[in-house]
This record gives structure tokens, C-alpha cells and sequence, in this order.
């Protein structure tokens, strides 16, 4: 009876889980059986193959080595470049003498069918770049898939098979899924299609920097599940399993999935209009750190911190300046960089809306048209010149110049001063030749005497606070003054 028990405790260490107490031994042994869903969604995952047209492959001896398909995927995914690599042929066609013209088995991915009459989604990813895509059902049936049109930035793409009667599936609440939930991954990792596996959700709404918040499970997703349905317990679709955290290059427990209610809005835009139309207003946000929202008057670092405002820009129209802080937007809370993202992606190009700022201070309402995001948001550069009338600040290591008007012209400013030179203190906090110094404790900097008044008055025990623009990007730079 000991030895029985001990082999049932190993057992249960073995899969993660503890027997509290007063609780059976046969309530522990209640894991969730995933068969039925399996049986029942199953059939609606498919196989996603792409090829493409090798152009300009080397076929000579000594020429790089061939990659398999799913190395190419895998490095196609994280937007490493492999120059001068021949792809390996597709299967049966090893005999073809025309390697340069030949279709080339590029990649494989995952991907559910959306609804009966043939429309799939996947990943943008999965496809991106491809000639031709191929989508193979359970039942073996292949068809050459058409993409009706893929988003980058949030990486859905639907595609379109010409055919009639197909298992869909059913599309879930991702409001409901909480933290600690089952969810069940069905993929192909490897080419090894309808593998299924399952986990729990690690966290909701993760920000990894993505243009969507992800879901974060333990689900083990491989290269080859990219595009594949996260499933809940009641069979439903929460989400696109979409990428891994890794440093090996395979799973280590930590998985990342679109979720689907944010899918389904681009793919409704994609299958309407065959791309995806969001808010623009020419802003690029920053997190804002603790110190400086204490050393700007802000108190809790709450807010995006705008460095930098495209010319000509919905926020250059409406007077939203560098180093401002957006609060609210449209009514609602901004936190970090992300929220302010989001949020006017979200909204129609020509809404007109509030935007709450934090400049200086104090707080400051404007209006706003949202603009429409470009495909390639074009930044501007501006490069300052130093001017001859140089004011020096030797006990921070500063060394600064007023700017004329055609500079302040040019670099859209009202005021300001350029660093000339940095050393001490001033090199430290990691000023540099060039850097534009806008404003010093909240206060608007226009000429290198009122600079150094500025900076005389600064209490010599606390952070100094300056506002800096280097090229189009304005950040806040804590000094300390030397003691």
C-alpha cells in the first residue's frame, strides 16, 4: 500500500499538480479531457503550405546549404534574412532540372476555417511573400488558396478556397477567459498536422510590444502552429496562436496568441475591402518613467510621452508638441505608449475628438481630426547647426548656442538652444553635441541667457529637469547637479 502511494504522489509531482487537503485522491486524478473538443473542431484546422519561385538560386557546388521548410518558416517569422540560401525542393519534384524556375516549398503554417463557403484564416505571416498557397483539409482534400488580404501589423490574414459545406468554427468571448484557464492549441508544428496540445492562460492582455495585446499561454506552440486556433473548453476560438518566447529557437513555455475578437474586426475589413483602415494622428508615444513624471509635476508615471510629432500631422494641426504628455484621448485614460496606440487605431479616420495634455505643469485640452495611418509612416529628419554666440554652464558641463530664426524655422520651434558641448555632469545624463534643449523644470527655454538663469536657479540637492530634442525625438533628461 506505501509503495502504491508513492508511485501516485510521483505521478502526481510529474504533472504539476498537489493534493490539498481533505481532497481525494480521485478529485486530483480530475484532469480535463480534451477528446470531444478534439473530435468536434478538429476537422474545421487546416494545413497551410506556401511556395514562391526560387529567383537567382545558386546551383553550383560549394554553394550554401539548403534550409528545410521549417527553418525557413521559423526564421521568416522573427525577420531573419538568410541571403543566397537555395530553398529545398518540394516533394516529387526532386528530378526537375530547372531549379531556378521550378516552385519551391517555402514554408508551413496553421490556419481554421471562418465559415462554410471557404474562407480561412490565418497568419499575415504565414503567407506574407508567398506565390502560391495551398490549404489541405483533414480529410486529405487539397486547394490552391487565394488571399483575399493580409495585414503586418497585426499579423491576420484571411484566405479563400473554392469550396462549399466546410466545418467552421465557433468563434469565442474573449472577455470571459480568465487567467488559469484550460485552452487546447491544434497545429501543425513541424508539419505534423492536427497535433494538439493544451495548457492554461498565463496572463491576458500582454503587452510584447506588438500593435495588439496578446494572450500569454503555456500551450507548447512550435514553428509550423503559427496561424492555428487557441481553444477554450467550450470549443470556441479565443485566439490565433501567433509566436513563442524563445532563445533556442523552439518552445520554452511561454506562447503568445492574437486574440480573436481583435482578429475578427481585420478580417471583417479584409474581406470587405481587402485591407485595414485605422486612426492615424503622426505621434510617436513613450512610457514615462517614475522620475520623470515626478521631476515634470505629473506625480504617478501615467501617460504617453510624445518625443516626437510628424509635420503637417492630425497632432501637428491640433498643437500637440514634443514632450507632451497625452492623458486622455477621445475620453479615455491613457496609461502607457500602447493604450494611446490602440486607442486611435480604433478609431475612423475624420473623427473628431478631445485629447487632454499634461505641458509644463499643467493640463491642457485641444481638438483633433483623426487622420488616416499610412502603409509606410515617413519620418522626417532635421539636423540643427551650431550658431557662433556660445554660453557656457562649466559646472554641469554644458556648453550651449542660441538658434536663429531660420533654424527655428526649419526645425518647427518657437525657442530653444544647442548643445554645443557635453562633458561631466551634462555627459553622464547623456546629453551630446546636437541635442536641442527645449525646456528646463517645466520652464520654455528661448535663448542661452535665459538658459543659464534658468539653470542658476535650480535647486543644487535635486534632479535638474530638461527637455531634450535630438533629431525628431524628444525625451526628458534628469541632471544632477555635481555636490
Amino acid at each position: 500500500m506505501r509503495f502504491s502511494r508513492l508511485v501516485f504522489a510521483a505521478a502526481v509531482l510529474s504533472l504539476g499538480l498537489s493534493v490539498l487537503p481533505g481532497q481525494s485522491h480521485a478529485q486530483a486524478r480530475d484532469l480535463p479531457d480534451f477528446t470531444e473538443l478534439v473530435e468536434r473542431v478538429g476537422p474545421a484546422v487546416v494545413n497551410i503550405r506556401t511556395t514562391e519561385r526560387a529567383r537567382g538560386a545558386s546551383n553550383g557546388a560549394g554553394g550554401a546549404p539548403e534550409i528545410d521548410e521549417q527553418m525557413q518558416e521559423f526564421l521568416r517569422r522573427f525577420g531573419i534574412p538568410v541571403p543566397g540560401q537555395r530553398r529545398a525542393p518540394p516533394r516529387g519534384n526532386e528530378g526537375n532540372s530547372d531549379d531556378d524556375q521550378a516552385p519551391q516549398r517555402r514554408g508551413v503554417g496553421s490556419g481554421f476555417v471562418l465559415s462554410a463557403d471557404g474562407y480561412v484564416m490565418t497568419n499575415a505571416h504565414v503567407v506574407n511573400g508567398a506565390d502560391e498557397v495551398w490549404v489541405t483539409l483533414t480529410d486529405k482534400r487539397e486547394f490552391k488558396a487565394k488571399v483575399v488580404g493580409a495585414d503586418r501589423r497585426s499579423d491576420v490574414a484571411v484566405l479563400k478556397i473554392e469550396a462549399t459545406g466546410l466545418p467552421a468554427v465557433k468563434i469565442g468571448d474573449v472577455g470571459r477567459l480568465k487567467v488559469g484557464e484550460w485552452v487546447m492549441a491544434i497545429g501543425s508544428p513541424f508539419g505534423f498536422d492536427n497535433t494538439v496540445t493544451a495548457g492554461i492562460v498565463s496572463a491576458k492582455a500582454r503587452d510584447t510590444g506588438d500593435f495588439l495585446p496578446l494572450i500569454q499561454t503555456d500551450v507548447a506552440i512550435n514553428p509550423g502552429n503559427s496561424g492555428g486556433p487557441l481553444l477554450n473548453m467550450r470549443g470556441e476560438v479565443v485566439g490565433i496562436n501567433s509566436q513563442i518566447y524563445s532563445q533556442s529557437g523552439g518552445f520554452m513555455g511561454i506562447s503568445f496568441a492574437i486574440p480573436i475578437d481583435e482578429a475578427v474586426r481585420v478580417s471583417d475589413q479584409l474581406r470587405g475591402a481587402g485591407r485595414v483602415v485605422r486612426g492615424y494622428i503622426g505621434v510617436a508615444p513613450d512610457d514615462l518613467s517614475k522620475e520623470v513624471a515626478e521631476s515634470i509635476g505629473l506625480g504617478k508615471p501615467s501617460g504617453a510621452l510624445i518625443r516626437s510629432v510628424t509635420a503637417g500631422g492630425a497632432a501637428d494641426k491640433a498643437g500637440i508638441e514634443g514632450g507632451d504628455v497625452i492623458t486622455k484621448f477621445d475620453g479615455k485614460a491613457i496609461d502607457k505608449a500602447s493604450d494611446l496606440r490602440r486607442v486611435v487605431a480604433g478609431l475612423k479616420p475624420g473623427s473628431k475628438v478631445q485629447v487632454q495634455v499634461f505641458r509644463r505643469g499643467a493640463l491642457k485640452d485641444l481638438s483633433l481630426t483623426v487622420g488616416e495611418m499610412p502603409d509606410d509612416a515617413q519620418r522626417r529628419a532635421g539636423e540643427p547647426e551650431a550658431k557662433p554666440n556660445v554660453g557656457a554652464v562649466t559646472a554641469l558641463g554644458l556648453q550651449v548656442s542660441d538658434l536663429t530664426d531660420a533654424q527655428k524655422r526649419d526645425l518647427k520651434l518657437r525657442a530653444g538652444v544647442r548643445v554645443e558641448a557635453a562633458t561631466g555632469a551634462a555627459a553622464r545624463a547623456g546629453l551630446r553635441e546636437g541635442d536641442l534643449i527645449l525646456a528646463v523644470d517645466n520652464a520654455e527655454v528661448s535663448s542661452v541667457k535665459q538658459f543659464q538663469a534658468l539653470m542658476s536657479k535650480a535647486e543644487k540637492a535635486k534632479l535638474i529637469n530638461l527637455m531634450v530634442r535630438r533629431d525628431d525625438i524628444v525625451s526628458f533628461v534628469l541632471l544632477r547637479p555635481a555636490r
